[in-house]
């Protein structure tokens, strides 16, 4: 069964995945039914049959007789594209006179220019280091205070 399916879906020209989503069944449901891991169900084989109304239950099922239902049934006759398409009747005109133009209103949020402010730098006095502490990893430490500074 696994060939005849493989065949409906080479006429379709659909892969095993679009094939799965337009007959409503699990992608892995149809790679076991396509390895031969499983045989499809009743279930498969009616949805198959309900989307693709022109195969043969008999041919999909046994493998007798062709795999194109020789029977026309009224889904399969197409129908013309205008058969149930009513007349369009032109739209009338609209006068135009009676037809209001509102004013054209100016945004109430218009653009302001940013105002520039000049950036002024408080003068302070050079700031001047008065101790450094320095700690040894002998657990002692030295202070230096004002002139006694090393540099």
């Amino acid at each position: 069964m696994k060939d005849r399916i493989e065949a409906i879906m080479k006429r379709e020209h659909m892969t095993p995945s679009s094939f799965a989503e337009s007959i409503e069944i699990q992608r892995s449901t149809l790679t076991h039914i396509l390895r031969g891991r499983n045989n499809p169900s009743l279930d498969v084989v009616m949805k198959i049959h309900q989307r693709f109304k022109y195969v043969n239950l008999d041919w999909l099922l046994y493998g007798n007789g062709n795999m194109i239902n020789q029977e026309k049934t009224s889904d399969d006759l197409q129908r013309s594209l205008f058969d149930e398409n009513e007349e369009i009747k032109p739209i009338p005109q609209v006068d135009l006179e009676y037809r209001k133009e509102m004013p054209l209103k100016t945004s109430e949020n218009t653009y302001k220019e940013p105002v520039k402010e000049e950036i002024r730098y408080i003068e302070r006095p050079p700031r001047k280091i008065t101790e450094i502490r320095i700690f040894f990893d002998d657990n002692t430490f030295e202070i230096f205070k004002g002139e006694k500074m090393p540099f």
